[in-house]
């Protein structure tokens, strides 16, 4: 199970690359495919599209079982919204006795907040919008809980064409426990060449456009916005001179 960064090949590890390298066998979303194309020459490659992964997981563990090497890929970290937790799943209901590695890779969390600055510097949450396997009952509960103890929150999947109500709810839940000149970044298509970032407000970044392929992080009532950067301070003493 290899985690293979935001997008761009600079995010990827070493190790990654190296998982990927030594296996007969790829599998993974069409579009991870092609960001990791320059890796898979000569390889069997097993593709499906959103909402496939269950049969795509299926075809890996197979091929893994018949004695293949294979890397089941995920972007960002495959522990993370990825394919790690679903292959582990379903090679125990299936009884098949694999060698399993989990791959660490960058999140879409951490790749973002370094886009911003330090938004990530204390404590936080990530928390997913998309309703299509968490009802957005779930969903909410969570966010208010988020929201009032104060977390900085990194959100996943906040916006797609269809699904826009979400992103409005998380907006109105947070308002109603922070000011409105609370920091929001917005990052889309981290580490890629059609990266944006943006550093606004809790009460102005319902304004941009936000899809799919972005996170958004809400600070906590202590972030600030510094000379363009977006920075969660975690306690310590800031020293603005040379001491001794």
């Amino acid at each position: 199970m290899v985690g293979i960064g935001p997008g761009g090949k600079l995010d990827r590890t070493h190790r990654a690359e190296q998982a990927i390298a030594a296996s007969q066998v790829v599998a993974g979303y069409a579009r991870y495919l092609e960001q990791i194309s320059d890796l898979t020459a000569g390889k069997e490659l097993i593709s499906s599209g959103m909402t496939q992964e269950a049969v795509r997981c299926a075809r890996a563990l197979e091929r893994a079982a018949a004695g293949a090497t294979v890397a089941l890929v995920s972007s960002g970290d495959a522990g993370v919204y990825g394919m790690a937790g679903l292959a582990l799943e379903m090679a125990a209901e299936a009884g098949q006795e694999i060698r399993i590695e989990i791959v660490p890779g960058v999140s879409a969390a951490n790749a973002a907040a370094a886009c911003l600055g330090a938004p990530l510097m204390l404590d936080f949450a990530v928390i997913s919008l998309s309703d299509l396997l968490v009802p957005w009952p779930v969903i909410r509960r969570r966010l208010e809980a988020v929201a009032g103890a104060d977390l900085v929150a990194a959100l996943y999947n906040p916006r797609s064409k269809k699904r826009t109500r979400q992103l409005e709810g998380a907006a109105a839940i947070f308002s109603a426990h922070r000011p409105a000149s609370t920091p929001v970044g917005i990052v889309t298509a981290a580490g890629s060449e059609e990266e944006r970032t943006v550093l606004t407000t809790l009460e102005r970044f319902l304004e941009h456009e936000i899809g799919m392929r972005s996170v958004v992080i809400i600070g906590n009532r202590s972030s600030k916005a510094l000379r363009g950067w977006f920075v969660t301070p975690r306690g310590y003493k800031v020293v603005t001179r040379s001491e001794g």
